[in-house]
């Protein structure tokens, strides 16, 4: 099986409806990383069929940057999610990255979908693990098994949040997606919820999507939820609105002087550590002393900013 697109970038994740030509065709010049286009709740169910085709036909065209290419099927509750796969797959496989499969509960629902897309890229001619699977956690039966379906197959790439759904599951107390429930006036009412899902993603070498916020004319509202994940450690956030992508962009990624200043502490640091700069473990970087701590912490800015095109500024 081939290896996936773990690592590249998905600090903004635009959600695009399969039945719109229109704003398909506009999402190809957009600065996202990520496009997907949605089957599932963004369709209504007699435009399902039909929009399959517009999906397909939208794959093949030309246009697209480089942003990661993504179809949202209806889930396996459904009539649809075999002939989603199955038209989308064999129609356009080969310019498409991978299947978003929404309201994941067990494993099973993973490798169903594994076993559908060997079967469907065979018989295409496709090679066999070139699409990814990116399980989107919707329930709290999905959140306790969210271990199993990390690992259901070498498919999976990304966990993703969806938060509507979750808070349903739950019986959370609000109608605003991403907002704290009334009476909850203490903490965070989603930590629990968005940490399990980050160190699931950490914990077997995936990447953690937040899900939508919904208010799409409140951007101030969206830079703040979507802080709020980035600071977590999150990987990039769903957006509803190409107003979005740009502050998504942003803060999913490190800030300058940040990925400076982590690129200077490996570099003094891979010195220190070899023959010619003393071989030792711990040095001082200015008023700070750095080890091997600081040089795990320096990686994960480093690679964040070059995943995201960022080049290291000053001396």
């Amino acid at each position: 099986m081939t290896s996936v697109h773990h690592s590249r970038p998905r600090r903004s994740v635009l959600a695009v409806p399969g039945s719109s030509a229109k704003m398909i065709d506009k999402a190809k010049g957009l600065p996202a990383d990520a496009v997907f286009l949605d089957l599932e709740d963004a369709v209504a169910p007699i435009a399902k069929v039909e929009a399959r085709g517009r999906i397909v036909e939208a794959l093949n065209s030309d246009g697209w940057g480089s942003q990661l290419k993504v179809v949202r099927v209806n889930d396996w509750t459904t009539p649809w999610t075999y002939g989603d796969v199955i038209d989308v797959v064999s129609g356009a496989g080969a310019n498409l990255d991978a299947i978003l499969l929404p309201k994941v509960e067990t494993a099973a629902h993973v490798s169903a979908l594994d076993l559908l897309l060997t079967q469907v890229e065979k018989t295409s001619g496709l090679e066999v693990g070139s699409i990814g699977i990116e399980p989107q956690i919707e329930s709290a039966r999905s959140l306790r098994n969210i271990d199993e379906i990390a690992t259901a197959s070498a498919r999976v790439q990304t966990l993703v949040f969806g938060p509507a759904d979750l808070m349903a599951s739950v019986n959370m107390r609000t109608l605003v997606v991403g907002e704290q429930p009334e009476g909850y006036d203490t903490g965070d009412a989603y930590h629990h919820i968005l940490m399990t899902i980050l160190l699931a993603a950490r914990t077997h070498g995936l990447q953690a999507i937040d899900g939508p916020y919904l208010h799409i004319r409140d951007l101030d509202a969206f830079r703040r939820a979507a802080g709020r994940t980035a600071g977590l450690g999150f990987d990039g956030k769903w957006v509803l609105h190409p107003t979005q992508i740009d502050a998504a962009n942003e803060i999913f990624s490190p800030r300058q002087a940040d990925f400076d200043k982590a690129e200077e502490i490996l570099e003094a640091y891979d010195f220190h550590t070899s023959a010619a700069g003393g071989a030792r473990g711990a040095v001082m970087l200015g008023e700070e002393m750095i080890d091997e701590a600081s040089r795990k912490m320096a990686l994960v800015i480093s690679a964040k900013g070059r995943a995201a095109g960022m080049v290291r500024t000053g001396s």
